[in-house]
């Protein structure tokens, strides 16, 4: 029997790790900021921006035309919002 084990070799166990991290450079993803309460869009021609409150209720959707965009948000309240412009989310805030 130990003739065997020496034959085959004796079991090991072993990890693998994900050592490649897959990027889809197909789709650039848009770059959104805000300054008081105009938000600064770029890179998301043709696309939708949906704005959520924190109740996760749509209060504007407007659709980008052009590479650089900027949208005045003056239109609503203070607080706190969420951004969705394709698969890019933002948390912004209005002061």
């Amino acid at each position: 029997m130990l003739s065997v084990a020496f034959l085959f070799g004796t079991p090991t166990l072993m990890d693998t790790y994900a050592s490649i991290e897959i990027i889809d450079v197909e789709t650039p993803q848009p770059i959104i900021t805000i300054s008081e309460s105009v938000l600064h869009v770029s890179g998301a021609n043709g696309q939708m921006l949906h704005v959520y409150n924190i109740a996760g209720v749509r209060v504007l959707s407007i659709k980008i035309e052009g590479l650089d965009r900027r949208i005045d948000l003056g239109c609503l309240n203070k607080g706190c919002y969420i951004v969705k412009i394709g698969k890019t989310v933002r948390k912004i805030s209005i002061r």
